[in-house]
C-alpha cells in the first residue's frame, strides 16, 4: 500500500492507496509547523486506527509540503514508522513534466502533482485550478509543458481580509449564496465572495483561451474551496477532489 501526504499552508491532506489504485481513506489534519516528529508519527498512527489500516501493510510513501519548516520532521516521523524514507516531490524526481519557468524550483510541489495528474486525464492544453489557502492556475500546452500560471489570494484568506480589515463586517464562513444581489450583510458578502471568485477565474480563463489561438482547454479544479466557486463558474470546469493524490500516486510509479 502507499501511504501519500500532502502538506498545504492550512491542512494536511493523508491518503492510503492500495496497489490498484483504490484509495482507502483520505483525511485531513492541521498543518502545524511546531508539531515534532513523535507528534506527527501519533497523528498518523491514529489515522490509521481510525480507518482501521496497520502501518505494516505501508510498501512506500510519497510526501509533497509546500510548508519547508515541516519538512524535516515529516520525514523523520515517516521514516520511523515505515523504515525506510519517503519520496519526496522535488527536484531529481522524474514526473514527466517539462517546465518552462525561468527558476524551476519555485514552482509548488502540490502544483507539480495536479499537472501530473491532469495528463493522465484531459488532453493539453489544460487549465489547473487549485483552490487552497491560495489559489493556484497552472497551464500546460502540448508536449507536457508547464507554461506557468498564476498566484492569487484564496477565498477564505480573501474573506479574513474582508472581516479583519473593515470595523462593522462580521467574521462568515464560505457558503453558496442565496441570491446574486444580497439583502443582508452577511448575503452581501457571501454573494461577493462568491461570484466575485468565479467570475474572476472566468475572465482569466477565457484571457488564458486567448493565448491559446481560442482552442479548447480543458479546465480541472481541486482543492477545498472549489466545490461552491465551480458551480457559479461559467466556463466548464470538472471538479476533482482526488486531483492532488492521484498525482502523487502517478509521480510514485515514475519513480518506484
Amino acid at each position: 500500500m502507499l501511504l501519500a501526504i500532502d502538506v498545504g499552508n492550512s491542512n494536511t491532506s493523508v491518503g492510503l492507496f492500495d496497489r490498484d489504485k483504490k484509495l482507502c481513506f483520505l483525511a485531513s489534519l492541521d498543518t502545524d509547523s511546531r508539531k515534532t516528529a513523535d507528534q506527527i508519527s501519533i497523528d498518523l498512527m491514529n489515522l490509521f486506527t481510525l480507518y482501521r489500516y496497520r502501518f505494516s501493510d505501508v510498501t512506500g510513501a510519497i510526501l509533497c509540503s509546500v510548508v519547508p519548516p515541516l519538512n524535516f520532521m515529516m520525514e523523520k516521523a515517516l521514516t520511523r514508522l515505515l523504515g525506510k524514507p519517503p519520496m519526496v516531490v522535488g527536484p531529481g524526481v522524474k514526473t514527466g513534466l517539462n517546465i518552462r519557468l525561468a527558476v524551476q524550483s519555485q514552482v509548488g510541489a502540490d502544483i507539480v502533482a495536479d499537472a501530473v495528474a491532469a495528463l493522465e486525464k484531459f488532453h493539453p492544453p489544460i487549465i489547473t485550478i487549485d483552490m487552497g489557502t491560495a489559489t493556484t492556475v497552472g497551464v500546460i500546452s502540448e508536449g507536457r509543458n508547464y507554461e506557468g500560471g498564476l498566484l492569487l489570494p484564496g477565498v477564505n484568506v480573501s474573506l479574513d481580509a474582508l472581516s479583519h480589515r473593515t470595523a462593522q463586517l462580521p467574521a462568515i464562513s464560505l457558503q453558496h449564496p442565496k441570491t446574486l444581489i444580497g439583502k443582508t450583510t452577511e448575503d452581501c458578502m457571501r454573494s461577493g465572495i462568491v461570484y466575485g471568485t468565479a467570475g474572476m477565474l472566468d475572465g482569466i480563463i477565457d484571457r488564458i483561451r486567448e493565448q491559446f489561438g481560442g482552442q479548447d482547454i480543458s479546465v480541472v479544479a481541486t482543492g477545498g474551496n472549489a466545490p461552491v466557486i465551480v458551480k457559479y463558474c461559467r466556463n466548464k470546469i470538472v471538479y476533482d477532489k482526488y486531483l492532488l493524490m492521484d498525482g502523487l500516486w502517478a509521480i510514485y510509479q515514475k519513480n518506484k
